[in-house]
């Protein structure tokens, strides 16, 4: 899999490789450079953003509209 290096110095890693290694948007990555001038890319640890709240985001579905919830905050039936 081969992959352009942008004029910044930055690449995309790969989707087919950020799914094997699970690497999400907000996880840390490595990279190890061997003896042999080969490059090892690395995910580091297992967490990703430090946010607490990220794990909820988006999985609540949908909920009632912004002028559903002033009818019921106001009482209108």
């Amino acid at each position: 899999m081969a992959t352009t290096v942008t004029s910044k110095g930055q690449v995309t890693i790969p989707k087919a490789v950020r799914d094997r290694l699970g690497i999400k948007p907000g996880h840390a990555v490595d990279f190890r450079v061997e003896p042999d001038g080969k490059v090892v890319l690395l995910k580091v640890g297992g967490k990703g953003s430090t946010d607490p709240f990220q794990k909820w985001v988006g999985i609540a579905g949908p909920g009632p509209s912004t002028d559903e919830i002033m009818e019921m905050s106001r009482g209108e039936p």
